[in-house]
């Protein structure tokens, strides 16, 4: 249960004990929230200790009593406001001009409670504001996440294109200087170089087209019947060049025909990431064993291979966007770091779930459920 300081700021001890007793045991719940609200209550008899608590106690919530000796409660919510911080003020008075009213409003104050209220009432707009702060404050979290995806997004974006950019730049300087000879077979090495290169850039720009495509777009339209074993086929088609270099041989074992409705694109997302990253992270002459099966109510996808695998502690953030395992064994595999997010947000779209077992130096599962029965994925 999650606690929240209310200042009570009121010259009139009544009113200050009267809404400790009130909220004492008093706890606050809604569905959408994580957790029940229960209140710590600070009092202050003037605005100049109500701002002293407010320095020292940082409180959530402050019930203002506007006519107190000295200093005002709007004085008070001035201040509040001028250092903008996370406070939600509730002014409690028995009487107030209507010029009060407007300051208060302007200021930030969120409600009004009248002299003498009830237990009632009280509650009622303690609830009230407890709903308000919860909601304002998801909503910060939200945005700052949003800012914080965006500059990665962007680093990872420069980063990820200006070292392909300057190397093939550096490559085409020494073609034209004609730095290794004259004959075109003196840049063979450079070439297949620039090549790597360009087929780096464009598995970025297909990650990134895979992760808008994952937030933005509607799939009412495009859900189907989608035969698993047909789109592990094709996956597994796309990435046999690449295994023949690695020397990994890729075994499909499908033990139930699985259909589901799905996108199929969305499903192509899926295997092509997961077979494609069994290669990659493979050992030379590995094996990647890819396995369809079901249960009553689910599919099941089984993605092993024999490679270099990742620790307990890098499996934690495996699914994290833009992570990329940073070690000496993958400091020469190139990736976005979006792969894996894009799959999980994918599997999440279909109610579904996926899971990792693996050991260094030994190998890597991931296992994915999804339910077979058609579901409202928009």
């Amino acid at each position: 249960m999650a606690v929240l300081k209310v200042l009570v700021v009121d010259d009139e001890p009544g009113i200050r004990s009267g809404v400790t007793r009130i909220l004492r045991d008093f706890h606050v719940t809604y569905p959408f929230m994580d957790e029940d609200y229960n209140f710590e209550i600070l009092e202050a008899p003037t605005g100049e200790d109500g701002i002293t608590v407010i320095e020292r106690d940082k409180p959530d919530i402050v019930l203002l009593d506007n006519k107190l000796p000295g200093i005002q409660g709007v004085e008070v919510l001035e201040y509040i406001r001028e250092r903008k911080y996370d406070i939600v003020v509730a002014m409690i008075t028995s009487y107030a001009s209507l010029d009060v009213a407007i300051r208060a409003t302007r200021d930030g104050a969120t409600d009004f409670i009248p002299k003498p209220f009830t237990p009632q009432e009280l509650k009622s707009s303690i609830e009230n504001i407890t709903k308000q702060l919860y909601l304002k404050r998801i909503t910060h979290k939200l945005n700052q996440d949003g800012k914080k995806v965006r500059y990665q997004f962007l680093s990872v974006l420069s980063h990820e294109l200006k070292a392909p950019l300057n190397a093939l730049e550096g490559y085409l300087r020494m073609m034209q200087e004609k730095q290794a000879g004259d004959r075109i077979d003196d840049y063979a090495t450079h070439i297949d170089r620039s090549l790597q290169r360009i087929q780096g850039m464009r598995n970025l720009i297909m990650d990134l087209l895979d992760f808008t495509k994952i937030r933005l777009e509607r799939k009412e339209e495009k859900i189907q019947e989608v035969n698993l074993a047909e789109i592990a086929t094709g996956a597994i088609v796309t990435v046999q060049p690449y295994a023949i270099q690695m020397d990994v041989s890729i075994n499909l074992e499908v033990r139930t025909d699985v259909v589901i409705m799905a996108d199929p694109g969305d499903m192509e997302i899926v295997f092509n990431n997961l077979i494609s990253n069994a290669v990659k992270y493979n050992k030379f002459g590995g094996k990647a064993d890819i396995t369809i099966d079901s249960s009553d109510t689910d599919a099941i996808m089984i993605f092993s291979d024999t490679g270099i695998g990742i620790t307990k502690t890098d499996s934690e953030n495996l699914f994290s966007e833009f992570v990329r395992i940073k070690n000496e064994k993958t400091r020469n595999i190139s990736g976005s770091g979006l792969g894996l997010s894009i799959v999980k947000k994918v599997v999440e779209l279909y109610h579904g779930t996926i899971k990792v077992e693996s050991t260094p130096d030994v190998g890597t599962t991931f296992t994915i459920r999804l339910p077979k029965k058609p579901i409202n994925i928009s």
